[in-house]
């Protein structure tokens, strides 16, 4: 089978390597346009078309998907299969247009988490269990037939960086065995609509999520906290404001921490530390300590090394 590729990211370069390593004809490869990036403004490239051109696949990179240079470029190809992983939605005179069909790799349990932030909101909403879903594209987002689901557990403390590198190694099966049974004939997709009423299941969103949503909600329990701060750790990351009883304001974002529930003294919502090993956020029935922080304009460090730099005298809180 000739086979064109979509994807942007790390996560889709590496499902990439593996089509490529199992031995199928990867006819071309779309991903998106250089651009700035960084504080120099260099230009860069996708992970995937790095990926691309160490193996000399030709690349497309649209600007829109729906041009007609684009759309008879890629329909020169014939190809047989389109395989989506971390891009865009497509259009349907895309999607449409190879004769067995285009599929998508999502990560979640298909129908729940639809939505670009999967992996983010699992974490978040204190879910034990994820995993992967292959499933053909339609219409509208994340809701076409089911091909093939992997499951995977959540640990306790799993942060959406562990989750995501776990979840892309899977993929790399995941996505080769759902070619190998497009090629033989051999899929029987499940309709979402259908677990949905049968489950009586109750959808849980995975919406994109942008800076003002990484705001950590102090008033939430130790629990819903720790699980926020995780599910945002390292990007974008959750982030707060430490304040002085003078008024002075740190701006921070907090990629790791622990639930203390032996320390619970102090008034609501203060910060406790010893200026040396520990800063604590008091909350009603226990503590969150943090462990990893970076300061707005530094670089991320351990709350020591943080401490030392901080010299944080006299009464602080937290702003809630």
């Amino acid at each position: 089978m000739r086979i064109i590729y979509f994807g942007t990211p790390e996560f889709a370069s590496s499902q990439l390597e593996a089509i490529i390593s199992a031995g199928y004809e990867v006819a071309a490869v779309v991903t998106v346009p250089d651009k700035p990036a960084g504080r120099g403004k260099k230009i860069q490239s996708s992970d995937v078309k790095e990926t691309a051109l160490k193996y000399g696949l030709p690349v497309l990179q649209p600007v829109s998907l729906k041009s007609p240079q684009f759309i008879e470029e890629l329909s020169s190809y014939n190809a047989d299969l389109f395989v989506v992983v971390a891009f865009r939605m497509l259009p349907e005179v895309v999607w449409s247009m190879p004769p067995k069909g285009t599929f998508n790799l999502h990560a979640s349990l298909l129908p729940q988490y639809r939505g670009a932030a999967p992996i983010n909101h699992a974490i978040i909403n204190g879910e034990k269990e994820t995993g992967l879903t292959t499933f053909l594209l339609d219409k509208e987002i994340d809701t076409g037939e089911i091909i093939k689901q992997e499951k995977v557990v959540i640990d306790d403390n799993e942060t959406a960086g562990s989750l995501h590198d776990k979840l892309m190694l899977l993929g790399n099966q995941v996505v080769v065995d759902t070619i190998k049974m497009i090629e033989k004939g051999k899929v029987c997709s499940l309709s979402q609509e259908f677990i949905i009423e049968k489950e009586n299941m109750q959808l849980k969103p995975a919406p994109k999520i942008f800076k003002e949503d990484c705001r950590i909600n102090w008033c939430k329990d130790a629990k819903s906290i720790y699980d926020f701060i995780r599910g945002l750790s390292p990007y974008p990351a959750a982030h707060t404001r430490l304040i002085s009883e003078q008024g002075d304001a740190i701006d921070v974002k907090i990629y790791e921490a622990e639930i203390d529930k032996e320390t619970s003294n102090g008034e609501l919502y203060s910060v406790v530390t010893d200026g040396k090993s520990y800063l604590k956020v008091v909350l009603n029935e226990a503590s969150i300590s943090i462990k990893t922080i970076q300061q707005a304009g530094k670089k991320s460090m351990s709350i020591a090394d943080f401490l030392r730099g901080a010299r944080m005298c006299g009464k602080w809180k937290i702003e809630i």
